[in-house]
């Protein structure tokens, strides 16, 4: 064989495991309590940079919610017999964690959306030919790297958890969703440093400028939000629940009524089964509650990009190298 077959055979090889681990993607939402400081975010963001294999394929912020999501994407490669063994993401992900501890302290956070922690919420989604076991090997992973090595407690949901428990009720457990500031603002830690619940990684304790973390692994959810022009967040709120599962309204659909600036009210929304219920039975579900209340409603927005958009931004970065 001469030298030029060898390296042809080499490129082939190269490209066809590209072809696999571009093909087994994990998806990693992760949301931080802050998007006002844009010093600390611009530490968070660094941190990332520095794996050229994991990519930020979107980031959300909202000055209101004094939030930011980073959507972020990488492969996961596995053992000879097919175990997930290593993925770019974990280590990506808690080189953000650490940028966002050291740069953000909860206790003087104040924001309009609930959160319990300054890496409030890790979730990780399957896309391509990944699984969601894999996902949740994932999660599982960085829960207790970051439970040990930050000394935060983390309670795992989804498919990262035992017995697959759910987000929103864990969050009801904790006292997520009750405001603690203004009726309507979230601020500081105030809750016991004593968990009520043990998490299942970390401390029993609460360190207050860290507070605790949600690490979880699930299915595709989008996020849609509708904003209602009202200040009234109690009428906001009484929509949110009966456009919710919970509260009657539409299947698979999670929602929050939130203070969303000055003049406006805004129902946040999980669509847990976006293919079944989507943004449109949403959008018309809430236009016609608000009309009962004689509320004007605008057009919704969602907060990140499909699935097929992101691992296509994920290949276009990464064949660009602008990762």
């Amino acid at each position: 064989m001469d030298s030029n077959t060898a390296c042809n055979d080499k490129d082939k090889d190269k490209d066809k495991k590209k072809t696999v681990q571009h093909s087994m993607l994990l998806c990693c939402k992760l949301y931080i309590s802050e998007s006002r400081n844009k010093e600390a975010l611009d530490l968070i963001e660094r941190a990332v940079k520095r794996d050229p294999e994991t990519v930020i394929v979107n980031k959300f912020e909202d000055r209101e919610y004094n939030r930011v999501r980073y959507t972020l994407v990488s492969y996961v490669a596995h053992d000879s017999i097919g175990c997930p063994i290593y993925s770019p993401l974990h280590q990506s992900v808690m080189a953000m964690a650490e940028a966002a501890y050291e740069a953000i302290n909860l206790e003087l956070h104040s924001g309009a959306h609930p959160r319990l922690g300054v890496v409030d919420d890790i979730v990780f989604h399957p896309l391509g030919r990944a699984s969601l076991d894999e996902a949740a090997w994932l999660a599982k992973a960085v829960a207790a790297d970051i439970g040990n090595r930050f000394q935060v407690p983390v309670y795992l949901y989804g498919a990262a958890h035992p017995t697959g428990k759910a987000l929103d009720i864990i969050r009801r457990e904790l006292g997520y969703y009750r405001p603690n500031f203004m009726g309507n603002q979230w601020a500081g830690w105030t809750q016991p440093e004593i968990l009520p619940e043990g998490p299942n990684e970390g401390p029993n304790t609460v360190t207050r400028a860290r507070g605790i973390a949600m690490i979880g692994a699930r299915s595709w959810v989008a996020t849609y939000n509708v904003p209602i022009l009202s200040t009234d967040v109690s009428i906001a709120r009484r929509i949110a629940l009966m456009v919710s599962a919970r509260g009657g309204g539409l299947p698979t659909v999670q929602t929050l009524g939130l203070v969303h600036g000055e003049d406006t009210t805004e129902i946040a929304c999980m669509l847990l089964e976006p293919n079944q219920i989507g943004a449109d039975r949403v959008q018309n579900h809430v236009q016609m509650l608000a009309e009962q209340e004689g509320l004007d409603v605008e057009k919704g927005y969602f907060t990140d990009f499909s699935p097929e958009m992101i691992v296509e931004r994920y290949m276009k970065l990464i064949s660009s190298g602008s990762a």
